[in-house]
């Protein structure tokens, strides 16, 4: 089995490789538009430490939106099932930005992974402390799930995102406007743009998302991070809502719960199975990466990995 894996991600990898370098960089955040378009890192980690790999997978990157599904692990395990009265679990099929659903629903986003519902789930998170402890909060859990303490924000993302923030304050304050911020819109959004220029490298990503395909236990450390139910559900949230409006086409191509980043990464989850990280900068329009989307598919078919099965 182990040796079919390799194959595997070495096929992937080479049937996406001549992609490389399509898709759009998100340039909208300054700090990203500089990045090399055409890096390309794939990371297949499994419960027993192995970890199989191809390309660029030991340079860090801005993991951005992935953050979402952590955040939302330590939301659930600080708050329970309160979380859901300031967030939905229904997918949006709009933009990842958009402000549309939040003035005909109340102020309550649709789900934890659009910018909106992600910025209320960090706001539940900081539970009345500082930001500066909830950010520690989240990068030692991050620390943890990688076995790498090297893990870190990357300053000059952080400031990026903050100076060219308008569409997230936005959002932050149509919130605050019906009620469903908890705390300072700047405090929460503060806690959020740190979050999102979290640096990890593909090897990192995908080792930090094995709790998640075995039931909220880190296999390599034994450490029950989240209950069981909260794993599976946090799952299936990704499968519905990981991509924004693109979330069906990529559950129909790849079969698994995947999270994407407009830095170019991807966390995708084999429940039982393992964790995958791939990271190509270049972007389709709905936000995903190009190269990295048409590699979980390859691996995906040729590993016979799919919730479906």
């Amino acid at each position: 089995m182990t040796a079919d894996l390799a194959r595997c991600v070495a096929e992937a990898y080479a049937v996406a490789l001549p992609h490389r370098g399509k898709g759009k960089v998100a340039d909208y955040i300054p700090a990203l538009a500089t990045v090399d378009p055409n890096r390309f890192g794939f990371a297949l980690a499994l419960p027993d430490g192995t970890v199989h790999t191809a390309g660029d997978v030991d340079i860090p990157f801005s993991i951005q939106s992935v953050s979402k599904v952590f955040t939302l692990a330590l939301a659930l395990r600080r708050l329970g099932g309160s979380l859901w009265e300031s967030v939905g679990r229904e997918p949006s099929g709009s933009a990842f930005n958009s402000i549309v659903q939040l003035e005909s629903e109340n102020g309550i986003p649709r789900n934890p992974l659009i910018n909106a519902g992600a910025i209320a789930t960090t706001d539940r998170l900081i539970d009345g402390r500082s930001g500066d402890a909830t950010v520690a909060e989240i990068l030692d859990f991050l620390r943890a799930r990688a076995g790498d303490a090297s893990v870190a924000i990357d300053a000059g993302v952080a400031a990026s995102e903050s100076e060219t923030g308008a569409r997230n304050r936005s959002l932050g304050y149509f919130m605050k406007g019906f009620g469903n911020l908890r705390h300072p819109v700047e405090e929460a959004l503060g806690v959020y743009f740190r979050q999102c220029a979290i640096a990890m490298s593909c090897r990192q990503l995908a080792r930090a998302g094995l709790f998640l395909a075995m039931d909220g236990r880190d296999p390599l450390t034994g450490e029950q991070c989240i209950k069981p139910h909260r794993a599976r559900r946090i799952n299936a949230i990704m499968m519905l809502c990981g991509h924004y409006d693109n979330s069906g086409e990529f559950a129909f191509r790849v079969g698994l719960p995947g999270k994407s980043g407009v830095g170019g990464g991807i966390l995708c989850i084999a429940p039982g199975q393992g964790s995958i990280a791939v990271w190509s900068p270049g972007l389709t329009e709905a936000g995903t990466s190009l190269v990295g989307a048409i590699a979980l598919e390859h691996f995906a078919y040729a590993a016979g990995w799919s919730v479906f099965d």
